[in-house]
């Protein structure tokens, strides 16, 4: 294994986010640990860096200039901004590196900004393929944590809650897409689809936030092409009408085509398919208009009591 692919191995252990575990992180974790590619790790070494660095003037030897001359690898100087924001902001809030350690008082457009690795993290570090390193790495973990661990609660507390009527819970990632699904569950719904069940409802981050397998296949709906169906299905059993719904903030109305690689799909359903587009506003709604098939319903979360009939031979029941 290389000097790379062994500081990306650290890096994993270290809690680094999958983001932080590439080559560019790998070359900045190595200058600051001042190793080259045939030092040991256990000489790894604290010492102060600046992103750029310029060795006629500059205080601190810069990390860049450091992977160009002893890995031979050549970032542009506009990569500047790329090293901070997408690792070196991170190596500082896992506890790795220290930023401004020896002038914690230096603005943020400071020429001598520097960033040094932390003496919890050069301790780990130091160990690596020796018998101490799980003994240090797991003490790490337990008293500094894992950055991945602290990203993923942030995201768990960015979630936007749902609760079913059946008291079943479910989180959604935040976004505009997804604040319309919720909308067509609280709000469309008990409108329009009265006293239906939840079959499917996906997410940007989770396509099958929730599935009802059973539910599903006793209609006849395949399992094994969930990625391919709408974002949300509803299913009145008493009139026998299933509910397709897609939540559209960018794309994906019920279009002819989208119509006809649905009717594929559901071929074997039998109950009666309303097709529903929904659309956050009307703003959305109008940069859609063309692409709408007929004999289809239009929702808009901000008229939430009336639906827009794409009229063909049927009004608003089954095709």
């Amino acid at each position: 294994m290389n000097k790379i692919d062994e500081a990306k191995q650290i890096l994993e252990a270290l809690g680094l986010p999958p983001e932080q575990q590439n080559d560019r992180s790998a070359l900045i974790l190595l200058a600051l640990c001042n190793l080259k590619e045939k030092d040991k790790w256990s000489k790894a070494k604290a010492v102060s860096m600046s992103v750029v660095g310029n060795k006629e003037n500059a205080k601190y030897e810069g990390v860049m200039r450091f992977i160009a001359e002893h890995y031979n690898i050549q970032y542009a100087e506009n990569s500047r901004e790329t090293f901070r924001r997408q690792t070196l902001h991170q190596l500082v809030q896992a506890g790795i590196v220290n930023h401004n350690p020896e002038n914690p008082d230096l603005p943020t457009n400071s020429k001598d900004n520097h960033y040094r690795l932390s003496p919890e993290a050069l301790k780990v570090i130091r160990s690596f393929n020796t018998g101490k390193w799980n003994k240090e790495i797991a003490f790490f973990r337990e008293n500094t944590g894992l950055l991945r661990e602290k990203y993923n609660e942030k995201r768990e507390l960015r979630k936007i809650p749902l609760k079913l009527q059946d008291g079943t819970e479910l989180h959604f990632s935040p976004g505009k897409h997804n604040e319309v699904q919720i909308a067509v569950i609280k709000e469309f719904a008990p409108r329009f689809a009265p006293g239906s069940v939840l079959l499917y409802v996906g997410d940007t981050v989770k396509k099958n936030l929730y599935l009802d397998k059973r539910g599903l296949e006793e209609l006849g709906i395949p399992i094994d092409k969930h990625s391919k169906l709408p974002d949300i299905i509803l299913y009145d059993n008493k009139k026998q009408w299933l509910f397709l719904i897609e939540a559209v903030t960018s794309h994906g109305p019920a279009s002819p085509k989208r119509i006809v690689e649905m009717e594929e799909i559901l071929k074997n359903c039998k109950a009666g398919k309303i097709y529903v587009t929904a659309f956050p506003d009307f703003k959305e709604f109008k940069k859609h208009t063309s692409d709408i098939a007929w004999e289809t319903e239009v929702w808009v979360v901000s008229s939430p009591d009336h639906m827009i009939h794409f009229n063909g031979g049927k009004f608003f029941r089954p095709r």
